[in-house]
């Protein structure tokens, strides 16, 4: 994944296409840039582009959603539009390609009972393999591209903003993530930290149907006596790095902690990550995400997920 640098808005018009195959999230990311403040439309004819962006550069960043279904679509004309926006001294293009596997594709089209594009008789998995065959050449071409094969809408908005948010051009966020080993690493971490050697309170019945988030949870995590220097050391290199990674215009850092199962150590050094990081006047958000998964509610420090 790769993400295309930004322009002076005063110069440019910024533009973003929006594309992947039918079922891969469009409509949930052209959601969130509309929410991140882009003129958006959706199914626009390919031949009508040109004539939309003519003329003076609009205020607001324009975001087009394009896919198999609009009308005049083809792999060439497609090409031929990005080549010819790319070559407009006018405009910033930028293409997005949102990415799945076939079988999660075949899933989602299973799940809303949808008849694919391509394939309107046919079982869907005919269709989608034959879309994600023909937009190879197109997606060759793609400045950011974000599989979403294990992504949620939640996870995949917050993906899209650290490309395409406007309002975080200028500053730097940093995201805490608290994650289990057992379900892989969080897509997109930038900095990963194993909190598996610290002492687990799942081995204690008292603790174990609690989370990180329970002050006595955190209180166990935090009297291995390994905990005071390894968060010293966290925060020191952090504050190292932040810095160094504004100079570089970077604007996003994500934060991951891992233990083995997601709930307990990780869950309390991100908490105390954050606040620290917080403290120090960074934008920081968290997220827990084995957590989210037992749908338990963040704020709530006494919640309880099973064993």
């Amino acid at each position: 994944m790769s993400g295309a640098a930004t322009s002076d808005p005063e110069v440019l018009q910024r533009v973003v296409l929006v594309t992947g195959p039918s079922g891969s999230g469009r409509g949930t990311a052209i959601a969130a840039l509309e929410d991140f403040g882009y003129e958006t439309i959706d199914n626009l004819p390919l031949s009508m582009v040109p004539r939309l962006l003519s003329g003076e550069v609009r205020g607001r960043p324009v975001a087009l959603g394009i896919d198999v279904r609009n009308r005049d679509f083809s792999v060439g004309a497609m090409i031929e539009l990005i080549d010819g926006l790319t070559r407009d001294p006018t405009i910033h293009l930028e293409l997005l390609y949102l990415d799945a596997s076939i079988d999660v594709l075949e899933r989602r089209y299973s799940e809303t009972r949808r008849r694919h594009p391509l394939a309107p008789i046919e079982a869907p998995r005919e269709g989608i393999v034959t879309e994600i065959e023909m937009l190879l050449p197109i997606r060759a071409r793609a400045e950011v591209l974000i599989d979403t094969t294990l992504t949620s809408p939640h996870d995949l908005r917050e993906e899209i903003s650290r490309f395409f948010d406007p309002g975080l051009l200028d500053r730097l966020t940093v995201s805490v993530h608290s994650f289990s080993y057992k379900r892989g690493v969080p897509r997109g971490v930038d900095i990963m930290f194993d909190c598996r050697f610290l002492t687990n309170p799942h081995w204690l019945p008292e603790l174990r149907p609690f989370t990180g988030l329970d002050p006595r949870v955190a209180a166990h995590v935090e009297s291995d006596q390994r905990h005071a220097e390894f968060l010293d050391r966290i925060l020191g290199l952090l504050l190292l790095q932040l810095p160094a990674h504004v100079e570089e215009g970077r604007t996003h850092v994500a934060i991951g902690f891992g233990c083995t199962g997601g709930k307990h150590r990780s869950v309390a050094m991100a908490e105390k990550v954050a606040k620290a990081l917080a403290e120090s006047g960074w934008q920081v958000s968290k997220r827990h995400r084995e957590l989210e998964r037992h749908a338990i509610t963040v704020p709530d420090q006494n919640t309880r997920i099973g064993a």
